[in-house]
């Protein structure tokens, strides 16, 4: 076995990472995008409603995100995931069940807590459980976990279309719980080692690139999330079968983000972060050129599932580079200027939908994506070796 392979705790690790990630994110936060048309068909919701509900959620999650990262030294990750997994199972729980927009609010602002409780603390856990070696490529693994809940969700929205859309979400809190007991299995107990900063803050201005590229990461993904099976259903005419494939086919897509860690180790974090961007960019114009067309659909979910999935992961990758002494505190900080951006979008881009379209919103977002480009990371010496690496013949898998 190779120095750095990972162990049988570490592939567990990586099972529990991407159900974890799953949950919190591809149902618990995304799903209300998925299910918008049902939710304002029944709640009867407006679309700058809409937008405050969707920032209102991001902001629950970025309060999570503070705590979690204020208390994760004292009590290590198990605990704080573990809440994060109870806080999906019970919000998805309230929204099946509800019948009025008070607690269907509620639920959802207390499901989008859920990732900011257990994202961050996965980088520590992360460095407790995996060799020096391998932690880029688990981490990028684990945020693809996004990717398949997304593949699961599309079809059940389709078997539960109109009113039996809250047999999926009850389906979601129960996978939330399962997910939660195995995490209980998995993580470590206890805080871990100590790491002695030296008294320095974990803000530096190298950080900088980082932390603007997940602002623009969290308005952008905030936006298309919330949005698009709402423009496409709006374009169509008909939500019964185009959205909940097109959420199919952008999970189904994203799987290759757990494929993140070997694209940075194969070409450099400078080139995969400008490809990622580049294709995001263009998912999100697609829908606010042609969001009827079924092929420019196609097209922006083959585009916008692999590189937002892998996005996350290079977010991981480069905050575990920046802040390597402070992980857990280090990623804390970008997935909290992650959470501003996320705020600022749904809310900001519905009030701007409501006067102009959903189509100009999403033109402007698309723009705002392309900001990213400017933020390219430097050169560092990983990417100086991947670039000068000779081309291999071998081909990657994530083992």
């Amino acid at each position: 076995m190779a120095r750095n392979s990972l162990t049988a705790p570490g592939r567990r690790l990586v099972l529990a990472g991407i159900s974890t990630i799953g949950v919190t994110f591809g149902f618990a936060r995304y799903g209300y995008g998925l299910f918008l048309p049902e939710l304002r068909g029944e709640f009867g919701l407006s679309v700058s409603l809409i937008g405050v509900i969707g920032s209102a959620t991001y902001a629950g999650y970025l309060a999570a995100l503070l705590m979690a990262g204020a208390l994760v030294a004292r009590f290590g990750p198990r605990p704080l995931v573990l809440v994060g997994g109870l806080s999906a199972a019970v919000g998805m729980g309230l929204v099946a069940l509800a019948r009025g927009p008070a607690p269907l609010i509620t639920g959802l602002i207390l499901a989008g807590t859920s990732a900011g409780w257990a994202w961050a603390p996965y980088s520590d856990a992360v460095d407790r459980m995996v060799p020096a070696g391998r932690r880029e490529h688990v981490l990028g693994t684990v945020a693809s976990g996004t990717a398949f809940a997304v593949v699961v969700a599309g079809p059940l929205a389709l078997l539960t279309h109109g009113r039996g859309w809250r047999y999926a979400w009850l389906a979601f809190a129960l996978a939330a719980l399962a997910s939660t007991a195995y995490n209980a299995f998995v993580l470590p107990r206890g805080p871990g080692r100590r790491i002695r900063s030296g008294g320095r803050p974990v803000y530096r201005r190298s950080a900088l690139p980082l932390l603007l590229t997940a602002v623009v990461y969290g308005l952008v993904g905030a936006v298309y999330w919330s949005f698009a099976v709402e423009a496409i259903t709006d374009a169509a005419g008909t939500g019964s079968a185009t959205a909940p494939l097109f959420w199919s086919l952008m999970g189904a897509a994203g799987t290759a983000g757990a494929l993140t860690g070997h694209a940075v180790a194969r070409y450099g974090l400078r080139r995969v972060h400008t490809g990622l961007f580049s294709g995001i960019a263009a998912a999100v114009a697609l829908l606010g050129l042609a969001p009827g067309s079924l092929p420019a659909v196609a097209l922006s979910a083959l585009l916008y599932g692999p590189c937002f999935m892998a996005g996350s992961g290079i977010l991981a990758v480069w905050s575990y580079r920046v802040f390597p002494e402070r992980p857990s505190a280090g990623f804390s900080v970008t997935v909290f200027f992650l959470g501003l951006g996320a705020i600022a979008g749904p809310a900001l881009l519905g009030a701007y939908a409501e006067l102009h379209g959903l189509r100009a919103a999403f033109l402007l977002t698309a723009g705002t994506a392309a900001l990213a480009l400017l933020c390219a990371p430097g050169v560092s010496d990983a990417d100086t070796r991947a670039a000068s690496r000779p081309p291999e013949r071998r081909t990657y898998s994530n083992r």
